[in-house]
């Protein structure tokens, strides 16, 4: 089944921060932006505790904390979604917790958008970048669900900007290509 993630840059609600979530079956990654909204940052892995039914546990109370730490203007939940943009069983898990967290946010009076971002390939990339690191596999683990939070986000602050056109200025190159020293 084809799922199709929200857009960047549509209705967006300005500048500030964000936060990105990799909602996994055991963890949670959380990453957010700097103010601009231009660079994401790993924040901390969320063991997760909520299932798909019952009450929201301490996962989504420490997601909600957070959100509020970081005076977040908007949430953007990873969506699992294989290369060809089928949805994967992760799918309903995802928009569990962005379901969860809307309504929460909506129950003490804040609309903050929760978005829900393509999540193609960012545990991977996520992995690869540890690896070259030199973090093992081991130690890995305890960061690699934050490092997946930090490329959706990224990912859709990079969606954003374009969609908004507000790339950060290039350097200029002078005439052999060269960047000044």
């Amino acid at each position: 089944m084809k799922v199709t993630p929200d857009t960047p840059g549509r209705d967006d609600p300005g500048p500030g921060r964000r936060i990105g979530l990799d909602v996994g079956t055991v963890r949670i990654g959380v990453a957010a932006s700097d103010r601009d909204a231009r660079l994401a940052m790993p924040v901390e892995t969320v063991p997760r505790e909520t299932g798909m039914k019952g009450p929201d546990r301490g996962d989504i109370d420490r997601l909600i904390d957070i959100i509020t730490e970081y005076d977040a203007v908007e949430v953007v939940v990873g969506l699992p979604r294989d290369l060809q943009g089928n949805g994967s069983a992760s799918v309903k898990q995802a928009r569990e917790i962005a379901f969860r967290i809307r309504r929460r946010l909506t129950a003490t009076g804040r609309e903050i958008p929760v978005r829900l971002g393509d999540e193609r390939l960012t545990t991977v990339v996520a992995t690869q970048a540890l690896r070259a690191s030199g973090i093992n596999e081991r130690d890995g683990r305890k960061v690699i669900d934050q490092a997946a939070a930090v490329e959706i986000l990224q990912t859709w602050l990079d969606g954003r900007a374009t969609a908004l056109n507000t790339l950060p200025e290039t350097p200029h190159t002078d005439e052999k290509g060269n960047f000044p020293r």
